[in-house]
């Protein structure tokens, strides 16, 4: 007797190829959910990131010592921030209601940021040459962020 070869899949070979199938998507989808998940967190972290750079420039563009006939007041002694002066004016300048602009005006869309923990001005000496460490931490959704800048006096 002649028996002719059949051709096609046996129903094991097509209930594993299936499962194979399935698991390989499963795996694919479960990446996919979690890159998409998480493409908005950058935006979240950058804008954390650019308000701690705004306060840090705005405190390094400020004068290194009081000019001369300045009465400013500092955070510490309650001034308005529209008026400080010098770096140290900032030291512990912290925020909890959201991020305001240098007139205390609350910034729209950024109620979920702040300043904190406070900002922190401290004289360190690097290489023979006395500086001023700030240290300027805003906390987003997303957690801290924390940026150092050094003043001199030149």
């Amino acid at each position: 007797m002649n028996r002719r070869r059949h051709k096609g899949f046996t129903l094991i070979e097509l209930i594993v190829f299936i499962v194979v199938i399935g698991v390989g998507l499963a795996g694919i989808l479960a990446v996919s959910n979690s890159v998409v998940r998480s493409s908005a967190d950058p935006l979240v972290s950058k804008q954390t990131l650019a308000i701690a750079e705004s306060l840090l420039e705005e405190i390094l563009l400020k004068d290194y010592v009081k000019p001369a006939g300045s009465a400013a007041p500092g955070f510490a002694a309650g001034g308005a921030r529209n008026l400080y002066d010098t770096v140290d004016d900032y030291a512990g300048y912290v925020t909890a209601g959201g991020v305001v602009d240098v007139s205390g005006a609350a910034l729209p869309g950024l109620g979920a940021y702040n300043v904190a923990p406070a900002v922190t001005v401290n004289v360190v000496v690097l290489g023979g040459t006395t500086l001023k460490r700030i240290v300027v931490s805003v906390t987003g959704p997303q957690g801290t962020i924390a940026l150092t800048g050094f003043r001199g006096n030149y």
